[in-house]
């Protein structure tokens, strides 16, 4: 390796080169330009974040970085002047084709084909561990989403939230974070008198009351309370007084609701570590002992016989009733005492995924965070997805056969299936709405994102398969400067992409950036697959291009499976 400038080597090797990598030899080369004299700076001035991004044409070269233009005021140069030096240095260092200044002050970056190339061994090596990093390393993130009342199968939103969630929790894993995988049941209050009556009401033969729940899983679980009981040698629940009647509808209702939605998530793999009911907190006196904590802070008060959380103190638009003046809890008050119990559980930040209908919620939440002496937005961060449609032949799709009223998973799977399903839900930002095409989705062209991923997988497993056969295999010595078409170029300059992708969707808690990356990497593979062969033509012998190119295929089998597992979507090796 050339040692870039006088008397200085680098520790730093290209070999697979990343993003990351270059940024870092970058940063290097900075520091040194300042420790020299060649650029007056304070050493406090560089900064520790120098980003590459790809050019928008790719004949200016593979990478490019505005460093220059960032810092060459307060060195008190010209911005082309500043970048020519980083560049002189650059291109010195093994592996750095090329660096020119363009424009205003950019500096373009070319790899060599072999350093380029290298990351196809890189990537294999790696194996499921390529793209996962350590950003989010010693941190503990209690994620909590679904959450849906235990009084009706899981709707499209809280599909969305299941699809998003799980997936968010995976990047947050991917980069080094723990992760605790939270539902939270609201099995406390007047939707849960509603349910039970409702069920009383269906197995009687009536109508359900005027703010029950309607649809045929109201009727299917009473049904199933009554032979419940029966079996368990226990009263028919319709021989018994009314009150004895809606409590055994209640009991056995909710358990049965409550079984049904986790299998039903589990079939989403959508799986979870903790099932946390919203009653026990009541039970505990865990609510109590928050008003207690936020007594002593000295940011309750009393009025008009309720006690109330001064909330306007840290924001919010008005004050929030905890206790209400007939003594009973308010719906906040347990929000309270939920809170603290993430963070007496080791949760650093908690996250909660909330439907469009919550918005209004933000605000007192993140005050009672402040007024617990947290960090709002550090130590609690709420997101608002918006809302999910179902359309068939360009019409919305409007009710399930079942929950009679709303759309439902089981419908969306019924229709789609769990693969297409997760996809759907998880390509899009979560503060968009989203219409659903069940067209699109059932159909095996390029059209549909889902089939475009997943076929791109199908065709590195093809490849590999004819190229066994025609003796191009990766036992061979792997030559990476063979790696020279500007498709090659092209394909390694997307999968070196990954790992920042992977990092920045787990900070920012965006799933879509996943799924987004995956098809620009499907396309460039697409391309290169019409562009470049892995296997001789007839009578030709195999050559390192081919070998080369093998293991480029490989390459991108493994980061789409590595995406593809972050969103819960399989990698079928033939479609």
């Amino acid at each position: 390796m050339g040692s870039g400038y006088a008397g200085r080597g680098f520790a730093f090797k290209i070999g697979g080169v990343t993003p990351k990598d270059l940024e870092k030899l970058i940063h290097e080369v900075l520091t040194g330009s300042v420790s020299d004299g060649a650029i007056r700076l304070d050493a406090e001035d560089i900064p520790q974040d120098v980003t590459v991004e790809r050019p928008r044409n790719r004949e200016h070269g593979d990478w490019a970085t505005n460093i220059a233009m960032r810092l060459a005021k307060k060195a008190g140069m010209n911005p082309r002047e500043f970048a020519q030096i980083i560049a002189d240095r650059l291109v010195s260092e093994a592996g750095i084709a090329q660096a020119e200044v363009a424009g205003p002050g950019f500096i373009n970056v070319r790899l060599d084909a072999a350093s380029a190339g290298e990351l196809a061994r890189t990537i294999l090596e790696a194996g499921e561990d390529y793209g996962r990093n350590e950003s989010q390393a010693g941190k503990h993130v209690n994620l909590e989403y679904v959450s849906a009342n235990p009084t009706g199968p899981i709707h499209l939103g809280g599909a969305r939230w299941a699809a998003v969630g799980d997936s968010m929790a995976r990047l947050l894993k991917a980069a080094g974070a723990d992760v605790t995988r939270e539902y939270y049941f609201n099995d406390h209050g007047a939707q849960i008198d509603r349910f039970a009556r409702s069920l009383y009401a269906r197995a009687k033969g009536e109508p359900a009351p005027e703010d029950g729940y309607g649809g045929q899983y109201i009727e299917d679980i009473a049904k199933q309370v009554i032979a419940d009981s029966l079996a368990a040698g226990e009263p028919n629940p319709l021989e018994l007084s009314e009150s004895e009647a809606v409590e055994a509808f209640r009991a056995r209702g909710v358990e049965l609701m409550f079984t049904e939605i986790k299998v039903k998530l589990k079939e989403f793999r959508s799986e979870f570590d903790v099932f946390f009911h919203e009653d026990s907190l009541h039970e505990s006196g865990a609510v109590d002992e928050a008003i207690r904590i936020l007594r002593e802070r000295g940011h309750i008060f009393e009025e008009d016989g309720a006690l109330w959380l001064r909330t306007t103190d840290f924001g919010d638009d008005k004050d929030r009733v905890l206790v209400k003046s007939d003594g009973d809890a308010a719906y906040f008050a347990g929000d309270l005492a939920y809170y603290l119990d993430k963070r007496a559980r080791g949760a650093d930040k908690a996250v909660y995924l909330l439907g469009a209908d919550h918005h209004g919620y933000i605000g007192r939440m993140m005050a009672m965070c402040a007024a617990f002496g947290d960090v709002p937005h550090k130590n609690l961060e709420i997101l608002i997805g918006q809302m999910v449609n179902l359309v068939r032949s360009g019409k919305p799709v409007r009710m399930s056969k079942r929950a009679g009223t709303i759309v439902t998973l089981d419908d969306l799977l019924d229709a789609v299936g769990v693969d297409a399903a997760r996809y759907s839900l998880t390509r899009a930002s979560m503060d968009q709405n989203l219409d659903i095409d069940l067209d699109l989705l059932s159909q095996n062209t390029n059209d549909n994102p889902v089939y475009y991923v997943q076929y791109a997988h199908a065709r590195t497993a093809n490849v590999a398969r004819n190229a066994e056969e025609h003796g191009v295999t990766r036992s061979a010595e792997f030559d990476p400067a063979a790696l020279s078409h500007p498709a090659d170029g092209q394909l390694l300059g997307v999968l070196a992409q990954y790992p920042t992708v992977v990092a920045q969707a787990a900070e920012f808690l965006e799933p879509h950036r996943v799924a987004r990356y995956l098809e620009s990497l499907a396309g460039a593979y697409h391309t290169w697959y019409a562009q470049c062969r892995v296997t001789p033509r007839a009578n030709e012998e195999v050559d390192a291009g081919h070998v080369a190119r093998r293991w480029l295929n490989d390459a991108v089998a493994q980061v789409l499976r590595n995406g593809l597992d972050l969103l819960g979507v399989s990698a079928p090796e033939r479609m």
